[in-house]
């Protein structure tokens, strides 16, 4: 039976039948594992921030020279930069409504890891002095 209001304990079955959590040891590799997936969807969003930032036609391409991973020959050209974007928005719509999935099991643990997660990963990733790529900041991590 789905839960319907919000539970503690180490009893979960998250996304799929074949997850599910029996012991302390496994519901505590799940709670790692959505700690990692959220944190993750901060990193791949402010990659695709920064792509879309490269194929903006508004950005001189001397701005994100210094970007490591982003500015070679290959993503160089706009068009090239936008496809990375969207590959990217993809992932991150996949894993954005993962996370909303394993929110909605209910279990309290696993809700405060993968908000915990976002914002660490938000540290991490996109609170640095680079502020300036506010292309579209979305605080919903299903958005």
């Amino acid at each position: 039976m789905m839960h319907m209001t919000f539970y503690w304990g180490p009893d979960v079955t998250l996304l799929i039948d074949s997850w599910k959590t029996d012991s302390w040891f496994s519901y505590f590799l799940t709670l790692i594992v959505c700690f990692l997936f959220a944190a993750f969807y901060q990193f791949m969003e402010d990659h695709r921030l920064r792509f879309k930032l490269l194929s903006s036609s508004h950005t001189a391409v001397g701005d994100v020279e210094n970007v490591p991973l982003l500015y070679t020959k290959f993503f160089s050209d706009r068009r090239r930069a936008r496809f990375a974007g969207t590959v990217l928005f993809g992932i991150n719509s996949a894993v954005n409504y993962f996370l909303m999935l394993a929110v909605m099991s209910f279990n309290g643990g696993v809700f405060v890891v993968i908000v915990v997660g976002l914002a660490v990963g938000y540290l991490l990733f996109r609170s640095g002095d680079d502020e300036l790529i506010l292309v579209d900041e979305d605080p919903c991590a299903c958005g």
